[in-house]
Order: structure tokens, then C-alpha cells, then sequence
């Protein structure tokens, strides 16, 4: 009898791992290139509870019982696995948040910037928590502490391979109908910023990074220049 239970068991993580191989199985272009995932961007435990669970059903509770080291991002009751960010993407996320704190403290402001890690409760509810590279918070009735509770008003995304198409098509999307008021998708390979105005239902503007680029929230008075971004990142490859 044990014997055929662990049969079972065994049979119940295989029927898993082809629910995470296949029926998520996508292909995403990255700078020109189709790339095969797989479902590689998707959470696999299959030797854990987890594994009896299927995408989709997913809560918070099982995002907080996953163990400290692990980087993932909960939509939609799916799971999707994070890579460490690298130096030239962490480069710029704190550029930039240096740069809004600047003109915030210069001007008296009340937001606050961020800088991922930082969870985001976006839908107010169990099934989606996401993790943006860069978040300005302007109403601090949001802050829960553990996380932000709702939309916050600025959200930047810097693309890296496995974000590439989930930043620019799900999060775009999540962020538009939560209510965050203007998405920054920042393309560092290409040198291209995409700023979305949601606040104004604009179309797209698409920047050169040679440019000061204007943080539509503040009316254009704030701007943020990627020259300090180069020139770290010059120094940094001097070594």
C-alpha cells in the first residue's frame, strides 16, 4: 500500500511539472530575439506543497511562506520567479530615485520614492503582489508597512531578459487598471524611455536617454537626466 501511494504521490508531481513545462509554455522577444521559456519565468516547487497547486490559484499566503531568498512576483494567483538585478539596472533604479528625492526635498514635496525590493499590494487583494524597480508613493495613507496597499502614482520598470515582455504587456496593463497614474519602462540597452500617462490618457511618448526626460506628475518640472547614470556606470567599467 505504500508502495502505490508513493506511485501516486509521484505521479501527481509529474502531471505538475508538465502543467508548469507546457500549458505555460510561451515565447518572448527580446531585443530582436525569440527566446523559448518555457515557463522558466514561472515558479516551479515541485517537491514542496506548492506543487499541488496549480498557476493561477495562488495567494499571498503562499507568496509569504516562500523562503526569504526567493525573488518572485505573485499576479493573478501566478507565480513568476525574479532574477537578481544587475549592476547597470540597480545603477539606474538609484539614479533615478536620487533624482526625484532631490526634487521633492528641494520643493517641500510630500511623496516618497522607492527603490525595489518593495512590495506593492497593487489589486488591494490575496492574489497580486508585484515588486516595481522604482515606485513614487504620494499618498501615504498607502503605506501598510509590510508593503504598499493599492497603486502608487509613479511606476518604473527597467527591462532585463526575463522581464522584457512581462514589463511591457501583463504589468502595463495591471498598472493601467489599478490606477497608477504614469508607467516608466526603461529600455537601458536601446537608450529608450516609454513614459505612459495614464492620469491624462495620452499616448505614449517614447524619449532618447540624451535627453532630460519630464516626470509628467509634477507637470514637467521634474525631470530626469540619465548623463548621471552614464557616467557611474563609465566609472564603474573603468575597472
Amino acid at each position: 500500500m505504500k508502495q502505490m501511494k508513493n506511485q501516486k504521490e509521484r505521479s501527481k508531481a509529474d502531471e505538475t511539472k508538465t502543467e508548469f513545462g507546457q500549458e505555460h509554455r510561451e515565447e518572448e522577444l527580446f531585443y530582436g530575439e525569440w527566446t523559448d521559456l518555457t515557463g522558466a519565468d514561472l515558479l516551479r516547487e515541485p517537491e514542496t506543497l506548492y506543487a499541488y497547486k496549480r498557476q493561477g490559484e495562488y495567494t499571498l499566503e503562499d507568496y509569504y511562506a516562500l523562503p526569504d531568498d526567493r525573488r518572485v512576483e505573485l499576479i493573478d494567483g501566478v507565480f513568476f520567479d525574479m532574477e537578481a538585478p544587475g549592476v547597470d539596472h540597480q545603477t539606474a533604479a538609484m539614479q533615478i530615485v536620487r533624482q526625484l528625492d532631490e526634487y521633492i526635498d528641494t520643493q517641500g514635496g510630500s511623496c516618497m520614492p522607492f527603490v525595489s525590493p518593495i512590495d506593492v499590494q497593487l489589486d488591494c487583494d490575496d492574489r497580486t503582489m508585484v515588486e516595481p524597480d522604482v515606485v513614487l508613493l504620494c499618498d501615504m495613507k498607502k503605506n501598510a508597512g509590510r508593503c504598499i496597499y493599492g497603486a502608487p502614482d509613479l511606476v518604473m520598470e527597467v527591462l532585463s531578459p526575463s522581464t522584457f515582455r512581462k514589463d511591457q504587456t501583463l504589468k502595463l496593463s495591471k498598472y493601467r487598471n489599478a490606477g497608477v497614474r504614469e508607467y516608466w519602462i526603461i529600455d537601458l540597452k536601446r537608450e529608450k524611455v516609454t513614459v505612459y500617462d495614464f492620469e491624462h490618457q495620452k499616448h505614449p511618448a517614447i524619449y532618447g536617454m540624451d535627453v532630460p526626460i519630464p516626470v509628467g506628475i509634477y507637470d514637467g518640472k521634474c525631470e530626469i537626466r540619465f548623463d548621471r547614470y552614464f557616467a557611474r556606470m563609465k566609472m564603474l567599467n573603468q575597472g
